[in-house]
């Protein structure tokens, strides 16, 4: 099914359940050309009707559906919790989305959203940006130290979301979880983000911890490298 069938049902869908909406946007993978066998409908609806927002799932032609419900002003309270977390899902949504239904709101809505994405989140300050140091660090250690197989793959895996998390908000960058983290990465810098990819699928194909310790070290070393000794959190 081409993009402009996926359009035309779930503007059906739109119609048949909120046909007195302000705006209904359709986002996600589908609209990115980034299908999959697993893509769903990705829909955000703004209905003055709606009390509170919600979320809610369901198959509609046999697609599975996601309904993003909000009215003009609930809509703010996830746009907050998005940004304080640096991974702007809603918004993404909106920005990039398909216009499903416009009452007048659509496009403002979505010059607002597409304003905040390029803003970016809230710069980390040298406080946050040790503190972070210290964690990296930490879990690097657990990673270097394990020698048990499944401590290595979990304390890998935490090590990559870290990373990644470092490399971003210390550009002022937004940040991504599972798939996400390397799209993330791609958006920011596409050469950083294979190098990303290849170093950690060499350890989990080899089990060789070089290369994840150096990208780690390298990624550091402009912020004061490693940190564990003098680190102190909470003491007055």
């Amino acid at each position: 099914m081409d993009l402009q069938e996926v359009v035309q049902t779930a503007k059906e869908l739109v119609l048949s359940t909120f046909s007195s909406c302000e705006a209904a946007f359709l986002g996600g993978s589908i609209v990115r050309n980034e299908t999959t066998k697993t893509s769903d409908l990705d829909i955000v609806v703004f209905d003055l009707s709606v009390s509170a927002s919600y979320r809610e799932s369901f198959f509609y032609k046999s697609w599975p559906v996601e309904w993003y419900v909000h009215n003009l002003q609930s809509y703010q309270f996830f746009y907050e919790e998005d940004c304080k977390r640096a991974r702007p899902s809603l918004p993404k949504m909106v920005s990039e989305g398909v216009i499903l239904q416009d009452k007048g709101n659509a496009v403002q809505l979505q010059e607002e959203a597409k304003s905040l994405l390029f803003k970016g989140p809230e710069k980390w300050t040298e406080e946050t940006i040790i503190m972070k140091r210290y964690f990296l660090t930490d879990v690097l250690d657990d990673f270097i130290g394990a020698t048990n197989r499944g401590e290595e793959l979990f304390s890998a895996a935490t090590l990559a979301e870290l990373l990644h998390e470092f490399v971003l908000r210390t550009n002022t960058q937004w940040i991504g979880s599972s798939k996400w983290i390397v799209r993330a990465l791609k958006h920011y810098d596409p050469e950083f983000a294979e190098e990303f990819v290849q170093v950690f699928d060499h350890y989990y194909v080899t089990r060789e911890k070089e290369a994840v310790i150096s990208l780690v070290d390298r990624v550091l070393a402009p912020f004061g490298g490693r940190l564990f000794d003098g680190f102190s959190l909470g003491k007055k």
